[in-house]
């Protein structure tokens, strides 16, 4: 098991927790945010076996100043922007293949972790059949960020909603790439974020397909800051983004297989009237209609491409998730 010796330092102290964990984080042009991140990370009162960060093609020198920073994490530098999707995919295959881990904590670059985040992560994810854990994500005012608030899992049996309770947890179904810890086996077995979705969606169809078949646990004593412009809801007008809401969303109904038919049946039934109040509440109706038709079009016009297609031309990582993909395939 490889180690690039970023352990936390004062891990002795915490309790060390003898399993192998890789945070991965993508960065993309908040280079003061990503430094917060970073030391965020350093100061996490649970082991950290290495730190991968993929910087998505910034023009910020975020690649340089998270080098200068911390000499020891590896700093995976993309010719071009592949999106959130293809960063957290590349991320991804790169911390398997190099590292070999148990676990894979991952976020966004604007992410701020409190020091114990990680330690209440393994804590509650150590119990039988979970796959899957997600912190409690907070606004710079210490509220609930609304934009990454986990609903209960629909359908749980009540064994599992009460054995997740008496552990102050909560039984969910989906969960965010701000800050998610997934079980490094079940990604070999389930495959990558399709990175052809880019931004929007790709967390919620990676996660729900995590956890067919997996326990996926929502922890609210493990916190993080998501430090967005402002504290902002999911129906919130997207602007031209709402293209890629409605495209990837059309995907993940018709393709992805995270979600059971009786699942998708509820879940577009909640998007579809979210869409509207989205539309409805929006300055600039008109333009946020054109997007929905074009997102419709796109999304039922084709499907996403693999990620070797989506993914290629990006030197060793291109490589590496060809060989996480096909480690997958002969293990179906």
């Amino acid at each position: 098991m490889a180690s690039t010796g970023v352990a936390s330092p004062g891990v002795e102290n915490a309790g060390a927790v003898s399993v192998s964990v890789i945070a991965v984080v993508v960065a993309y042009n908040r280079r003061d945010l990503m430094l917060e991140a970073l030391a965020a990370l350093k100061a996490q009162t649970a082991s950290l076996t290495a730190v991968v960060l993929v910087d998505n093609h910034s023009d910020d020198d975020s690649a340089d100043a998270a080098t200068q920073f911390w000499p020891e994490i590896d700093v995976v530098r993309l010719p071009r922007n592949t999106g959130g999707a293809g960063g957290f995919a590349s991320g991804l295959a790169v911390a398997l293949l190099r590292y070999e881990p148990d676990w894979i904590w991952l976020m966004d670059d604007d992410t701020v972790p409190q020091p114990t985040a990680l330690e209440r992560l393994l804590a509650a994810a150590d119990r039988p059949g979970v796959v899957l854990a997600g912190s409690r994500v907070v606004w710079t005012d210490g509220a609930d960020h609304p934009m990454n608030t986990p609903r209960t899992k629909p359908f749980a049996r009540r064994s599992e909603l009460h054995a997740a309770s008496q552990g102050g947890v909560t039984a969910v179904r989906s969960s965010s790439f701000v800050s998610m810890l997934v079980a490094a086996d079940r990604v070999r077995e389930a495959g990558l974020p399709i990175a052809d979705y880019f931004i929007w969606n790709d967390d919620f169809e990676f996660s729900t397909r995590m956890l067919r078949g997996g326990r996926g646990l929502y922890v609210p004593s493990s916190v993080v800051v998501h430090k967005t412009r402002a504290r902002v809801s999911t129906d919130a007008d997207p602007g031209a983004r709402f293209y890629y809401e409605v495209r990837n969303k059309v995907w993940l109904m018709m393709f992805s297989h995270g979600l059971n038919p009786l699942e998708k049946v509820v879940y577009l039934a909640s998007t579809v009237l979210r869409w509207a109040r989205t539309v409805r509440k929006s300055k600039n109706r008109r333009f946020l209609l054109v997007q929905l038709r074009r997102g419709l079009i796109a999304g039922m016009g084709a499907r996403p491409r693999r990620n070797a297609d989506v993914l290629a031309g990006l030197g060793v990582v291109s490589d590496e998730v060809v060989q996480v993909e096909a480690l997958r395939r002969r293990s179906a």
